[in-house]
């Protein structure tokens, strides 16, 4: 995995973490933008792991119902 892109879980948390201290007012206007982008890269990555998740599941289940025709 990349350094710069971590997963899943680990990526929601760290945008979980953005918002609170966006909603509790701490977040310092010098970091805001930084943050900001940090947070909408991080959503972007989430994005494409769902993407990809559904893609795989689709494919398997895809798979299955074409197996399901044949007999072993």
């Amino acid at each position: 995995m990349e350094k710069n892109k971590p997963g899943y879980a680990e990526a929601m948390a760290e945008v979980e973490a953005i918002l609170e201290k966006f909603n509790q007012g701490a977040m310092d206007v010098d970091t805001l933008a930084a943050e900001v982008r940090r947070a909408t890269e991080l959503i972007r990555c989430c994005k494409e792991r769902l993407a990809k998740a559904e893609r795989e599941v689709n494919e398997v289940l895809n798979e299955e119902n074409d197996g399901n025709e044949k007999s072993c």
